[in-house]
């Protein structure tokens, strides 16, 4: 099934804009810190029931998904047409972005899966031996700035397909001119009169 550069760009967004949002809501959904109960020397954790760490790995799942379908959408052969990776990579501005996105992307993903592994294990050994522990959970902020880089990391992959097709067009425009000249030439040397031509007939 062939798609367009508008299918792509819309399929993109969408997993960025996904991302971005159960980003957010895990950020707001994350308590302070849990209701620290005491025992037998130890201190047991309480933490209220949300669902932090399942809309933290959802936000990195969209984003590795957006990612995957920005970089996919770079090369992919629109029309049955392709070119060349080199041609892309020849062009500044294409690198340039094209850097800044798998740098977004790379620090999005960091700032997501961090603080959602780390609530997990939280939640996970809520037994400490330290009665002085205040039932910490994950570090406050880190979850919304993850939100905010994966949106910023689908739109670099929107420019990035942006100037990706202004360098497809700009290779397909002089293979045909090329051919077009090369064509031109054939036909002007077969319609050129041999020299000599007629004289056998004067």
């Amino acid at each position: 099934m062939a798609v367009s550069t508008k299918q792509m760009s819309l399929i993109v967004a969408a997993f960025g804009v996904a991302s971005f949002i159960f980003g957010v809501v895990a950020e707001n959904k994350k308590p302070a810190s849990g209701t620290p109960i005491m025992g037998k020397g130890v201190v047991i954790c309480k933490y209220p029931s949300d669902p932090t760490v399942v809309l933290g790995y959802l936000s990195a799942v969209f984003l590795i998904a957006s990612t995957i379908a920005g970089y996919f959408s770079l090369f992919y052969p629109y029309k049955g047409k392709s070119i060349p990776q080199s041609t892309l990579f020849k062009n500044t501005s294409f690198v340039v972005f094209f850097n800044i996105s798998l740098f977004t992307t790379g620090l999005g993903a960091a700032m997501l899966l961090w603080p959602t592994i780390t609530e997990q294990l939280h939640l996970s050994r809520n037994i400490h031996h330290n009665l002085n522990s205040d039932c910490p959970t994950a570090k406050t902020g880190l979850l919304g700035g993850g939100a905010f880089l994966s949106l910023d990391a689908s739109l670099f992959w929107l420019v990035s397909l942006m100037l990706a097709e202004n360098v497809r067009e700009d290779y397909f425009d002089q293979i045909e001119e090329n051919v077009k000249g090369e064509y031109d030439e054939v036909l002007t040397s077969d319609y050129n009169t041999p020299p000599g031509y007629g004289k056998d007939f004067a």
